[in-house]
């Protein structure tokens, strides 16, 4: 029984990782709608600026705000200057989004260098709660309330303010949200923002979780449009719970399977996409 929670609890700390990139992703495809394939670079990025901020200051809370923001803002230029101007043509998306991956990655290594870093958590949740025989991090205890806490709050504004309405009316028709003068030029510079700063958000919190080093962004990426792809497009809810999904697969799977872990990860993206091709919580 023991290693059955242990595991549980480990898929569930790296399913909320995943949901904090996942929801984001999940917006912006579903209102765009943008192939981004820099969105791992955003996780990256976010750890890389939260530890430089982290040796500047010497203040992980400090860190959290700054290096999300950050990237909000690097998210929001790409958007406005790059992708904008390219309509809505997925190949050019790709090529761009591809690019700039690239590029993000190339400049980490120049900056950063390219040994494997971690973000020290601070010492009040560096430590373990007891319960019985088992130990439980207190860290991705803490993981999981700050996702439950974004999945929460993200909840309230798209369901119960002006804001949230018009992106739920983006995402469900753009065309008719234009027709009724709602402008979804601005929402989706707002959701792409928030799309980057949520990933950014993963990587700093996550950065003591996993660690940050070259090519996680290509690592991280996958397995975030899989969540996406089995929660379906433009779902908050979808994506929760395809993140916990893939978390507790990747965890259970590498245990109990160690050689086919890739098999048990990706499998329940085939077998609801065979059944269900919109995903989970998807619409047509």
């Amino acid at each position: 029984m023991q290693f059955w929670i242990i595991q549980a609890f480990n898929g569930i700390s790296y399913g909320t990782l995943l949901f904090l990139l996942a929801s984001g992703l999940s917006l912006i495809f579903g209102i765009m709608p943008i192939v981004n394939l820099a969105h791992g670079s955003y996780f990256l990025l976010g750890g890389y600026v939260a530890l430089t901020v982290i040796w500047t200051t010497g203040s992980w809370l400090l860190a959290i705000p700054l290096a999300a923001l950050a990237v909000a803002v690097l998210g929001l230029v790409m958007e406005r200057l790059f992708l904008r101007p390219l309509g809505f043509d997925p190949l050019r998306q790709v090529l761009l989004t591809i690019g700039f991956a690239l590029l993000f990655q190339q400049g980490a290594l120049d900056i950063w260098g390219g040994n494997n870093m971690d973000i020290k958590a601070p010492a009040m949740l560096d430590w373990s709660l007891q319960v019985g025989t088992l130990f439980f991090p207190v860290y991705r205890i803490f993981m999981i309330g700050m996702a439950a806490g974004v999945a929460i709050l993200l909840w309230l504004v798209m369901e119960k303010t002006r804001m949230g309405a018009m992106v739920r009316a983006s995402v469900d028709d753009g065309q008719m949200a234009r027709g009724v003068g709602i402008n979804t030029s601005r929402v989706s510079m707002a959701v792409f923002a928030l799309g980057a700063f949520l990933a950014a958000l993963g990587g700093v919190i996550g950065g003591a979780f996993i660690g940050i080093y070259p090519g996680l962004d290509f690592e991280i990426l996958p397995l975030t449009f899989a969540a996406v792809i089995i929660g379906g497009m433009g779902s908050l809810r979808g994506a929760l719970v395809g993140s916990l999904i893939l978390g507790l697969m990747d965890n259970f799977g590498k245990a109990l399977f160690p050689e086919i872990s890739y098999f048990t990860l990706y499998a329940p993206m085939v077998i609801i996409l065979a059944v269900k091709p919109t995903g989970l919580f998807g619409t047509e």
